[in-house]
């Protein structure tokens, strides 16, 4: 633990490349696909695509994570996303229109890889950091992801319109293995449940289970998490809907409303990271639900002419996030046991991976009804109350200063 900051620091660095790379994917495959099909459906069908691995592999993916070394997830996780994108490179110059089947096939693809990717690097953290500076690392943590998030729209905006998709690709190929060298630099210690016996999935997916209902405050805020993906993934994949349609906006007010958001999360990210956050963590996290809330029910009801407005909601919407996900994040990697920290993480992951494509079959017919605008509205309102619902669950279990 004596050179954790230095360790820290290589690993995120890692992270910040890999992040690079797939929010330029991501922002870029999207428009494409719109460009070229200009379907909700096929849209919705890309984004859904993402997720299946999760919704399939995800607790399968945390027992692994518990019994291979993490450094070696991370990079065999990058290694598929770089591979990944040559493909999808190499298809684009051979066919500027390629089959969507392949575009949807290689998301699956990356989806596969990050099912593996994100409880790793999540595990990893509690193995360099000591646990009294879990919250500050959380929040240097989404200061990186978040402005290398920035940085994914306003590259894919700017290259999209500029060169060929292929060249979109390279990127991230280059972003991948700058990755991969970063996490070559340090070694993590490997975790206990590698010197057991045989891996037994079922088994280790019920030690897992075991192990969240044992703890008592993150089961309570189990329910809660899974309403905010319910409520706010749609919301998130409708922001270009609104943009778009309600205020009228190109791809690159599209691309502003992304970058506003990541500034968000990168200033409440700084802020947690300095100051540590407030001593009554639930209590912080019920109140960003409510600062979220608000934002997304205001951004709903905005004239037409206020478009810089929602883009201050934007921010907030961001920071409001930060405020949610450092203490939860916090709390988990300071109270699991290692052994159990993959299955754990994954078990969350693969719950609202699930949840995703039940809020897009509401969402959606919800957003054809009443239009994008109202549904904002209506989406805020219900965060305000999830809020609440936070707050009631969790107050018997806050540590008061």
């Amino acid at each position: 633990m004596n050179n954790w900051k230095k360790q820290f620091g290589v690993i995120f660095g890692s992270q910040a490349f890999t992040v690079i790379g797939a929010s330029i994917v991501q922002f870029a495959l999207p428009w494409w696909i719109t460009l070229h099909t200009g379907s909700a459906i096929m849209l919705s069908l890309a984004f859904i695509a993402g997720f299946l691995p999760s919704m399939i592999l995800g607790p399968i993916a945390g027992v692994w994570v518990d019994r291979i070394n993490r450094r070696t997830v991370l990079i065999l996780a990058d290694v598929v996303l770089a591979l990944s994108s040559v493909a999808l490179g190499a298809v684009f110059i051979l066919n500027e229109t390629p089959p969507l089947w392949f575009i949807f096939s290689m998301l699956m693809l990356r989806g596969l890889a990050n099912t593996f990717h994100r409880p790793a690097m999540l595990a990893a953290v509690p193995q360099l950091v000591p646990e009294d500076m879990l919250t500050k690392a959380g929040g240097w943590s989404q200061t990186i992801q978040a402005a290398a998030s920035m940085v994914g729209p306003v590259v894919g905006a700017a290259m999209i319109d500029a060169l060929p998709i292929a060249w979109i690709m390279l990127v991230d190929i280059i972003s991948g293995l700058l990755a991969i060298v970063c996490l070559l630099l340090i070694k993590l210690p490997d975790v206990v449940a590698q010197t057991q016996e045989k891996v037994r999935v079922l088994a280790d997916m019920k030690i897992g289970f075991a192990a969240l209902r044992e703890n008592k405050p993150l089961f309570a805020l189990f329910p809660v998490l899974i309403l905010m993906v319910l409520i706010t993934m749609p919301l998130w994949s409708f922001f270009p809907l609104l943009v778009r349609v309600h205020f009228a906006g190109t791809a690159w007010h599209n691309s502003a409303s992304e970058v506003l958001f990541s500034v968000g999360m990168i200033a409440s990210s700084v802020l947690l990271g300095v100051w540590g956050g407030m001593k009554r963590k639930f209590l912080m996290i019920s109140l960003a639900f409510g600062m979220m809330g608000i934002a997304v029910m205001t951004s709903g009801l905005l004239p037409m002419s206020l478009f810089w407005v929602f883009l201050i909601c934007c921010f907030v919407m961001g920071g409001a996030g930060s405020f949610i996900q450092i203490p939860i994040m916090a709390h988990a990697q300071g109270t699991l046991a290692q052994e159990n920290m993959g299955k754990v993480l994954a078990l969350f992951g693969t719950a609202q991976s699930w949840v995703v494509p039940i809020g897009m079959l509401i969402g959606g017919p919800i957003t054809e009804a009443i239009g994008v605008a109202a549904y904002f509205a209506v989406a805020g309102i219900a965060l305000t109350l999830v809020g609440v619902l936070c707050y009631i669950l969790m107050r018997k279990h806050e540590v008061k200063p």
